[in-house]
């Protein structure tokens, strides 16, 4: 019974992840934005495919081929910058909310730019999420497979209530930017209208000096 209520809760687990590919030329920089809050796991896993000019295709491993991945906060500070293979995972852990800049860019010797220079970049990101091992779950009993999946249940639930707390933090600091708007928005209306009074005034006077002066009144 308890197995089954963990695997009903695990179908309606939040999977926070971003899959895609996308085409990149050998030593060129691409670079991806994650808006990821603070002290929040971010785990990628990748892999790397090159253009074959002779099979006009891309095969589906590139040996020899690295991956340099540089993870730079908000802030500007390298988080992460480290030499990977044609595939793999890397993982690091915010350090403050905000967007996050992660960029590719293969080590290749390569200074031609003809069409066997491309590059196809599979990316997986998930943000906030810990796996579970499902060889050590498979070696534990049921007692130790419910909670275990029940721990990771609990751990996901946290994340969502951090992603909660972020989006209201983002969604307060985005009303008091809204507000400061119309405030300074407000008082510009009232000093262009306190001039366009001014400049009334001033020419009224003007014109009643100048019929004055020419004895027209």
């Amino acid at each position: 019974m308890k197995s089954q209520l963990i695997g009903l809760l695990m179908s309606f687990w939040i999977s926070f992840s971003l899959g895609l590919y996308f085409h990149s030329g050998e030593r060129e920089e691409k670079c991806i934005i994650e808006d990821v809050p603070s002290d929040t796991l971010v785990i990628g896993n990748y892999k790397v495919q090159r253009w074959d000019i002779h099979q006009h295709d891309f095969p589906e491993s590139a040996p020899g081929l690295g991956m340099f991945v540089t993870v730079t906060t908000p802030s500007a500070e390298v988080l992460l910058s480290k030499l990977y293979g044609p595939q793999g995972t890397f993982s690091f852990t915010s350090e403050q909310s905000g967007d996050h800049i992660i960029c590719f860019q293969s080590n290749s010797t390569r200074f031609v730019s003809f069409g066997g220079s491309k590059l196809r970049i599979h990316l997986d990101i998930r943000v906030g999420e810990h796996f579970i091992d499902e060889s050590v779950v498979q070696a534990k009993d049921k007692v130790t497979e419910v909670t275990l999946r029940l721990g990771h249940l609990i751990e996901q639930i946290h994340h969502v209530s951090k992603e909660q707390n972020y989006e209201r933090e983002r969604e307060e600091k985005f009303r008091k930017t809204s507000e400061e708007t119309n405030s300074n928005i407000l008082w510009w209306a009232i000093v262009q209208t306190l001039i366009l009074i001014s400049i009334g005034i001033w020419q009224i006077k003007s014109l009643r000096d100048f019929f004055i002066a020419k004895k027209l009144v």
